[in-house]
């Protein structure tokens, strides 16, 4: 299946044969404080700058009704947000994951982020289509 926007992602995890979890981390682009001036000016440009893990949240992919839904509970959170990290955490021997399983999947999604491994995570911008990072 091609994922050409966030809800494609959530009707492939709807159609998996066991309950998928998503985990979702909403990052933003920020600039150091130590950044030269040409890495200011490129940041103001939209390019470069570090990735910031802000809030996550791990959701049953039939919780979300669409990206639309999503944006909207984002926003009742009230951070600002650049980019979706997103990752599936299947059930395993028919047995959904622990919250104890999510919440270290979680962690290690915002350690890798904040590292700059990206892993195997998808990344979508706020209208929900994918990004590549470089």
């Amino acid at each position: 299946m091609n994922i050409e926007h966030f809800d494609d992602l959530l009707a492939a995890a709807r159609a998996q044969p066991t309950p998928e979890r998503l985990l979702l981390v909403f990052s933003r682009a920020e600039l150091p404080d130590d950044a030269s001036p040409e890495e200011r000016l490129a940041f103001e440009q939209g390019m470069g700058g570090a990735l910031a893990p802000v809030f996550c949240v791990d959701k049953d992919a039939n919780e979300l009704a669409s990206f639309a839904a999503l944006q909207a509970e984002a926003a009742e959170v009230g951070q600002a947000w650049d980019l979706l990290f997103t990752a599936a955490l299947s059930s395993r021997d028919g047995q959904a994951p622990t919250n104890a399983q999510i919440d270290t999947a979680l962690e290690q999604m915002v350690a890798g982020i904040e590292a700059g491994h990206l892993g195997q995570a998808l990344v979508f911008d706020r209208f929900g289509t994918p990004v590549q990072l470089a």
